[in-house]
């Protein structure tokens, strides 16, 4: 990270059209579609952390073990937190020098090709709104953990929609307020789940007994060789998610250069400590061939709602059940925010009509055809593929973006408190290296199942149809809009470019 020195002026190439301000609340950047800037840097620290921590984290996990093992979870999980970090690296020093709202979208635009900012933004759409549908399926079978079927499915969908689509309508500064209380919550049922996870491992519950690690060697570590890897590591793609809300959170954040930078640098650490954590107490607590594990998509297929079933431990599954549900509910509405915001940027970089924007309440419906661990499967599928297409599209812009600055010896990383990634060309090569497995992964269990089924059309379809929602659009929208390649000597490296207020100055003399 390069902070830059205090006695060079932080001013930036160019007009940059920006209102002048000396408040931390600093204004729109004129015709460029930037919203205002409300979050505080606590809320987006908080709700950047809770975000990754969630259904995929308290029940993904148990179907992760299931497919691969303890040991090929565990590295599988760790191979996409590395990932998650040199991601958020590579993403935030863009989003530090050109926080627009729709973020990585932009920045494709003006560095890449508009056609692969076209693919950007349906790859975040459609990978978000497959999250919104998933949780909309986890969300009836928590609340069914109760009601067991009085309440009709159809009936807690349209509720589910209805709380959500209620809060979003809300004022930013009270959504902001609900996700922070959401990820709140999410933190401290990770911690709970932490020390109610030692306590099985010692013996505790009235038929509980002493871990030994015999999950380990009773039962095959890498379970499945390569497939249980490769369907653990899809598993761990959409739960940890691709952190682009983090950049578009900084792109509505009052001093995108303090919260980003923070986010840049903790927030990979504190996904892993979650995770890793969390994954290595799974692989000890529940064996691998635990039935209920695959059973279903709801607190019953929790591995921790398992173990504290097996050890006796009663009452604790009703608020495990109660917290996972408020998670879900804070996911989803990043789910409704996020591609909202990738909707908007589009139609404002004229890459789409202003339209499409019931397609996830339709997703969400898709849950009552009566398969609904299929469905299910579906959602993971699509939302896996757009995480690491997006990863792939990062890097790339990433590399176009030291380009232009090369290029055109712009001044944006010698500026006052600039920022900048002191690892750059190795985070976005990791980002492409990753990806390119994920890839492989994907293409691995669409060919061979991991349940020990032959191959067929229809399962192969079902796994890489989120490439093919992605990829066979974009390169249309190439033909057929003959967009072409920016060069770096031209690329707009003006538009949207923020000048640090004198408050975020103290701010920033306060903070180092």
């Amino acid at each position: 990270m390069n902070d830059g020195k205090k006695s060079i002026s932080p001013s930036v190439e160019g007009n940059t059209d920006l209102q002048p301000t000396n408040s931390l609340d600093v204004g729109v950047v004129k015709n460029h579609g930037d919203l205002h800037r409300s979050l505080t840097p606590r809320q987006v620290h908080v709700i950047a952390l809770g975000s990754n921590v969630g259904s995929g984290l308290f029940i993904g996990t148990g179907k992760a073990l299931a497919n691969g093992g303890p040991a090929n979870m565990i590295l599988a999980y760790f191979t996409v937190c590395i990932a998650i970090w040199a991601h958020l690296q590579t993403f935030a020093e863009m989003t530090i020098a050109f926080p627009t709202s729709g973020s990585y979208i932009d920045h494709a635009d003006r560095w890449v090709d508009p056609a692969l900012a076209f693919g950007a933004g349906l790859a975040e759409w459609l990978g978000w709104t497959a999250v919104f549908a998933s949780e909309a399926t986890f969300f009836v079978v928590l609340v069914d953990y109760w009601t067991k079927g009085v309440i009709p499915e159809a009936a807690l969908l349209s509720i589910f929609i209805v709380i959500c689509l209620a809060v979003f309508f809300l004022p930013n500064t009270y959504f902001a307020w609900l996700q922070y209380f959401g990820s709140l919550v999410k933190a401290f049922l990770f911690v709970f789940v932490v020390f109610i996870s030692l306590a099985i491992i010692g013996g505790a519950g009235l038929t509980g007994s002493v871990k030994d690690g015999s999950t380990w060697t009773d039962l095959p570590a890498f379970k499945n060789g390569f497939g249980g890897f490769a369907s653990a590591a899809l598993l761990a793609v959409w739960a940890v998610g691709d952190q682009i809300y983090i950049g578009v959170l900084g792109g509505e954040a009052r001093s995108p250069r303090y919260s980003m930078a923070h986010a840049a640098n903790a927030v990979p650490w504190r996904v892993t400590v979650f995770y890793m954590v969390l994954v290595t107490f799974v692989s000890v607590i529940v064996p691998s061939s635990e039935n209920r594990l695959l059973g279903g998509c709801g607190s019953a297929a929790s591995p921790f709602v398992i173990a504290i079933v097996n050890s006796g431990i009663n009452g604790v599954p009703d608020l495990v059940n109660a917290c996972m549900i408020i998670g879900i509910l804070a996911i989803a509405l990043e789910c409704i925010y996020l591609p909202s915001r990738m909707l908007r940027t589009m139609a404002l970089q004229k890459l789409i009509p202003s339209l499409h924007r019931k397609f996830g309440g339709v997703l969400t419906y898709i849950g009552l055809s009566g398969k609904g661990t299929e469905v299910l499967n579906w959602f993971i599928a699509i939302t896996s593929a757009s995480f690491f297409i997006s990863f792939a599209i990062v890097a790339l812009t990433s590399f176009r973006f030291r380009a232009a600055i090369k290029t055109q010896k712009a001044t944006s990383f010698a500026e006052s408190y600039s920022w900048q990634s002191r690892l750059w060309l190795l985070t976005p090569i990791i980002v492409l290296v990753v990806s390119a497995l994920l890839l492989v992964s994907l293409l691995y269990i669409s060919i061979k199942p991991v349940d020990g089924t032959s191959f067929t059309v229809y399962n192969f379809f079902s796994n890489i149809l989120g490439i093919l929602v992605i990829l066979i659009p974009t390169a249309l929208y190439k033909v057929i809009m003959r967009t072409k390649w920016r060069d770096p000597r031209t690329a707009d490296l003006v538009t949207g470019r923020r000048r640090l207020s004198e408050e975020e100055i103290l701010l920033l003399d306060k903070h180092y």
